[in-house]
């Protein structure tokens, strides 16, 4: 059976992801108390169901120190299980429920005051999730459309489990640093094709921007040492039990430098490793 359990903050697009897995042929059940977990996966596998999808929240917080115990059973069990946990800047969360005009579901649980403002919640909620944080991989939604979303989503749970997946991420230093990557790496430093006219509309995926980038030894270089580095790690990555690592690269918009890094790099590591790649900016235009 292949489980994929949907954890993260209250407004960060746990019901779109169940969305997007319900689409893709996923059992999907949202809100189950931690404590029924082993219950309802037994009774599914009876049922022989073969993919399940599990929103768990805060809603649940008193019993949420059960889960890595939990999660531990259904992989003696012989279970597949991956974790995602959706996150967003609390700056993103806060117009978010500004603009919903929703109710915080920690706004009248027992331990906080009823004064407490909507920011100090937030907070608080990302305190009882951090260890489910930790044990997960992380989609920073902050910037990203229901549908970049669902795509996201739906690529993730479609790499085979047994492997580590390496992610390349481009994106924009002017919208902030995906909060989902394991490592950053700036090359705004390099020459930018925005400053030529005829290069300006295009992107790093284009042939033009490339070998325009391909004059300057620089840009090989940059690309090399970042190669060294994430080759020299990975196995000990993978000997971590880690499923997903997310490397990041960004230039100042997104567009031309950094996508063209992902692209070369994807490429290299696709012969040896899983890899998946995402355009950030690039993805938000779709």
């Amino acid at each position: 059976m292949e489980i994929v359990l949907i954890t993260g903050m209250s407004g960060s697009g746990k019901s779109v992801a169940l969305h997007a897995l319900e689409d893709a042929q996923f059992y999907c059940v949202d809100n189950l108390p931690p404590e029924l977990l082993i219950p309802f996966v037994k009774l599914e596998r009876d049922q022989k169901e073969e993919r399940l999808a599990i929103a768990i929240d805060v809603r649940s917080a008193a019993s949420l120190p059960l889960m890595p115990e939990q999660l531990a059973l259904l992989r003696e069990m012989g279970m597949t299980v991956k974790s995602l946990f959706l996150d967003a800047t609390t700056d993103t969360l806060l117009r978010r429920y500004s603009e919903t005009r929703r109710r915080h579901p920690l706004s009248g649980h027992a331990r906080m005051d009823n004064d407490r403002a909507l920011l100090e919640t937030i907070e608080y909620e990302r305190d009882l999730l951090a260890q489910l944080r930790d044990q997960a991989h992380v989609i920073d939604t902050s910037l990203l459309r229901s549908a970049q979303l669902q795509s996201y989503v739906k690529s993730m749970v479609s790499a085979p489990a047994s492997k580590l997946t390496l992610v390349f991420e481009s994106f924009g230093f002017k919208r902030g640093i995906p909060m989902d990557a394991d490592y950053v790496f700036d090359v705004r430093m390099l020459p930018n094709p925005h400053y030529e006219s005829d290069l300006r509309p295009l992107t790093g995926r284009d042939a033009p921007i490339q070998a325009y980038l391909e004059k300057f030894p620089e840009v090989a270089q940059m690309k090399q040492h970042i190669h060294d580095f994430i080759d020299h790690w990975l196995l000990a990555m993978e000997r971590d039990h880690r499923s997903y690592v997310t490397v990041a690269i960004g230039c100042t918009g997104g567009q031309h430098r950094s996508v063209y890094l992902v692209e070369q790099l994807s490429k290299a590591f696709s012969a040896r490793w899983l890899t998946l790649k995402r355009h950030r900016e690039l993805d938000h235009l779709r």
